[in-house]
């Protein structure tokens, strides 16, 4: 995975973000990987399969993303139901339960599924803040992450969104 994400970043598209179900995310995205990186491929689409699974929805949105600045700096929690993040390269998503005194981090290439303030039964107290790792403090050559977010179909006003977007 670590080759085929690498290579993504070498030769694939800055974001890629698609809606629909798993075979219409593939039919739309998949002539944007190549035969080096089809493995990436292959795993955003279980990933994919896994969260319509867990969250009972048969479309999703997901976003494939080369990410090379400091974004959502703060803590804060999704206006989303679920949200899967997974970052093949670079850092992963930060987390607190406390209000920053203890801070936690994903592992490159681990799989956080994030409650958001439309998740069911959602409540103020006890809930997870997460913010994207800071990237301006690292070398130069680990300012980068390729980052998968994954949401409902109709996460963030999606649902006006057209189905496949790729952007060079």
């Amino acid at each position: 995975m670590r080759e085929a994400a690498g290579a993504y970043l070498a030769e694939g598209a800055r974001l890629i973000q698609a809606r629909g179900t798993v075979p219409e995310i593939r039919a739309g995205i998949a002539g944007a990987f190549t035969g080096r990186t089809v493995a990436l491929l292959e795993d955003v689409l279980d990933l994919a399969r896994l969260y319509g699974a867990v969250a009972g929805l048969p479309a999703v949105r997901l976003r494939l993303e080369r990410i090379v600045t400091d974004s959502c700096r703060r803590f804060h929690v999704d206006q989303v139901g679920l949200r899967l993040l997974c970052a093949y390269v670079g850092p992963g998503v930060q987390w607190t339960a406390d209000g920053g005194a203890r801070i936690g981090q994903a592992r490159t290439g681990a799989v956080v599924l994030l409650k958001g303030r439309r998740f069911a039964n959602w409540r103020e107290e006890g809930h997870v803040l997460h913010r994207s790792p800071p990237l301006s403090g690292l070398p130069e050559a680990e300012r980068v992450r390729l980052l998968l977010t994954v949401d409902a179909a109709d996460a963030c006003g999606a649902a006006d969104d057209a189905p496949v977007m790729i952007a060079a």
